[in-house]
Parts: C-alpha cells; structure tokens; sequence
C-alpha cells in the first residue's frame, strides 16, 4: 500500500487532540446523518416498495414525495397523546427514548471517512474510537431491548406485555448469533477497534482467475463469507424488519408492543426502527464492507479515491445498497412464525457460527494462515455452502391428498362431510317413487332412469 493511503488512516493516538468545537460538530453531524437518513429511508422504503408493487408510492408532498416523511411526522406529533390509566408515567415516557437513543449512539464509533483538515486542524472523520469499539457497538444493540421490553411492561396492558417480551425473547437470541459472527472479525483483523479493522481491510486479495491475474477487494464479507451472511441476517432480526417484524406483527399482536402507544411516542418507536436499520447498515459497512474505502477496482486506477472527502461518497454509497436489501427483503419475503424464527436463529445459525470459528482457529494454527488468498479459498466455498444449506428444501413436497382421502383420513364420529360431488341426495319420498315406478317402466319395455 502506497505512503498515501498510510498517511490517510486513523489510529487511536489520533483521537481525543481535537478542540471541544470540532468535537461537538462531528456529534452534530453524527446526529443529523442518523435523523436525515432515516427521514430519507422512510420516504426510499415507500417508494422502492410502491415501485415492486407497481404503484406509485409517495409523490404529492413535496417533489418526488420527498416531504412526506416530514408532513407525517408533523401528523403524528400534533395528535392527541393518549396516556393509559394503568400505566408507569415515567417509564411509559422514557421507553421510546431508550430505543432511540441507544441506535444514535452507536454511530458514535463508526469510521465516516480518513484523516482530513477541518479549519486547520488535521482529524478523522469519526467521533470517537476506542481499543473495544465493537463491544461498544454491542453494547449500544443490546441496551435497545430495554426501550421495547419497558414500552410493553409500563403500558399496563396484556398485549403490549406479550409484544415486549416476545420481542425481548427475539432480539436476545440473534443477537448471540451476530456476536459469535463478529469473532471471526476480530480473529482476523487482531483488533476491536473500528478503525483498525477498516484499516485491516484496506489491501486488496491477489487471485489466480484462469490463468489471469485479477485484485478483489480485501473485504472481509469475502474472505470471512459466512460470518457476513450470518451477521446480516442477525441485523434483520435485530432491527425487526421483515421478515423478523414478529415484535409489530399487526395482525398477530395488534401493533405489538406499541399497542397503547400513540402520537409522539410512537413516532420515536417507528424512528428507532429505522435508526438502528441505517446504524446496522454502517456498522455491516464497517466490519465486512470495507468501511469508507473505496472497492479495489477503482483504486487501481484512481489513486486518490481514498483520501480527502471523497470516502464518504464510498460510505453513503455502500450504507445505501445495505439499506434497499433491507427494503427488499420487507417487499419480497412473508412473514415468518414465531417456532420458525427462533429454531432458525438456535438451531441453525448457531451451530454453524460455531463450527465455523472451530475451522478460523484451526487456519490460524497453520503456518502463514493470514494470507488472504487462503482465507478466500476457504471462506467463499464454506460461504456457498452455508447458502446452499439454508436455501435447500428440507423435504419433498408431499402430492395433495384429494378429496375424498381428506374425508377417509377423518376419525371417526367427526362431523358430517357433505358429497364429494356437492350434488344433494334425493329424498326419502324421491326413492319410494322411482321404486314403485320402476317395474310400470320394466313392463311397459322401456328404459329405466334415475330421478
């Protein structure tokens, strides 16, 4: 890697010099990244969906419907706020906040960009880093489940009750999943800092590609391919995005909980989930994507794509492709079951979590085990297996019985089953006709019938 790139990257030593203004304007930029992206990932999220389900979406309030976010979050603030008689006031109030909070707070350690010169003074584009950045970012995620687990406890009713701690129950279990998947992150990069492991990402990977010398990005969603598809899916089921939205299943729950919640309060829930979608997009960004460096083809024919300004365009860019799979997902798949969801999260992401950390430690005993060509041979075969185990149909589609095997499969004494031909049976009178009729017709020569 060049002097060029070298300079450019942030260590540890870099934070904690910079003036008291600088640091309180990359909080404000920190802060105004996460509320206009979300503002702007409602109105992408209606428009992309409106687009798959060939309507228009959005397109009145402002241009292209770029306003709607903002109208309907005026809507929601000025409605009346409804407390309920049996709930915790203070807990009741405090919930919301909670989820968005933690969710902002997270970006606190994602890296937006290199070392640039802000009014004289040479900075990262971070606010802040530490040796444990990662267990931060963790730690910010888990502390969400208390905003979601509270808002249905203090809401003093049953079915926000169900919601939170159905929702507790989900949000726990992936999230043991999206931990053991960022082991393999720090066993290779030897770091939790997030600057480090964007920095332990930043040399391409020499591959043999039919004889031809090709450079893929040294992106650890490559080498480390398994852990990026099991993290992923985790941050699904993390946010409560489809098709894990068990915790505001509509249908199910009647909102979940956030069932006696309404006006502003429910607005900070609904902004919470989309914070901590755009967040869970930056941190994926950060630890499998490469972080704010741009991809191998085209630094090797730009040499200054990652220094400057220039990696946020990589960064935003990268955030918003993570951002429509995110979208994609809610237009395309159907809800899970609650059995479904979690057997999938124990007894399928977890054990393969752990045999694949077994299989990391066992290259990491090999000698010149960090050679990233080694770690693509293994991790993107290991990578499609693991995608060919979850999309493989567990069993054969058994032929559907018909009709009258479904009344023969019946016990016995059940209720009674119409014909199978749907023609109603003649009547007692009916049969006693044709009886009596019928040896009139054998004599007279001519052909009996039924009635």
């Amino acid at each position: 890697m060049s002097a060029l790139y070298l300079a450019q990257d942030p260590t540890l030593a870099d934070f904690g010099r910079d003036p008291w203004w600088l640091v309180l304007g990359k909080i404000v930029f920190a802060f105004v990244f996460g509320l206009l992206a979300t503002l702007l990932g409602v109105w992408f999220e209606r428009r992309v969906v409106g687009y798959m389900q060939v309507r228009p979406g959005p397109n009145q309030v402002g241009p292209f419907g770029l306003l709607q976010t903002l109208a309907d979050g005026l809507k929601m603030a000025f409605k009346e706020d409804i407390l309920p008689r049996a709930a915790d006031k203070v807990v009741y109030f405090f919930a919301p906040t909670i989820s968005v909070i933690c969710a902002v707070t997270a970006l606190s350690v994602v890296p937006f960009g290199p070392m640039v010169s802000i009014f004289g003074h040479q900075t990262p584009l971070q606010v802040t880093d530490v040796p444990v950045a990662v267990l931060v970012l963790l730690a910010c995620s888990s502390m969400g489940i208390y905003g979601i687990v509270l808002g249905g406890w203090a809401s003093g009713s049953t079915y926000p009750l169900l919601g939170g701690l159905r929702s507790s129950a989900q949000m726990i279990s992936y999230e043991v999943a999206m931990g053991l998947s960022i082991v393999a992150v720090f066993m290779t990069a030897g770091t939790m800092s997030t600057s480090g492991i964007v920095a332990a990402q930043a040399d391409g990977t020499k591959l043999d590609f039919f004889g031809s010398q090709i450079t893929a990005p040294g992106w650890y969603a490559i080498l480390l391919l398994p852990s990026f598809i099991i993290f992923f899916i985790s941050t699904v089921g993390e946010t409560n995005r489809a098709p894990f939205d068990l915790p505001e299943a509509e249908s199910e729950l009647v909102a979940g909980f956030m069932t006696e919640y309404s006006s502003l309060k429910f607005a900070l829930f609904m902004l919470s989930e989309y914070v901590s979608m755009v967040t869970m997009s930056a941190v994926t960004t950060t630890l499998f994507l490469g972080g704010w460096r741009a991809p191998a083809p085209i630094t090797t024919f730009w040499a200054g794509a990652n220094s400057g300004w220039w990696p946020l365009l990589w960064f935003f860019g990268k955030v918003l492709i993570l951002v429509f799979v995110f979208v994609w997902l809610r237009g395309t798949l159907p809800r899970l079951r609650y059995d479904q969801f979690m057997r999938f999260g124990w007894k399928v992401l977890l054990p393969i979590n752990l045999v694949w950390i077994l299989v990391l430690a066992g290259l990491r005993s090999i000698e010149d085990w960090e050679r990233t060509d080694k770690l693509v041979a293994v991790g993107i075969p290991a990578g499609l297996l693991l995608i060919a185990t979850l999309f493989w149909p567990s069993r054969k589609p058994q032929p559907k019985p018909s009709l009258q095997e479904q009344a023969d499969s019946r016990p016995h004494g059940s209720f009674p089953l119409p014909p199978m031909d749907l023609q109603v049976p003649p009547s007692p009178r009916t049969k006693r006709v044709v009886a009596e009729r019928e040896p009139a017709n054998i004599a007279a020569g001519s052909d009996s019938r039924e009635v």
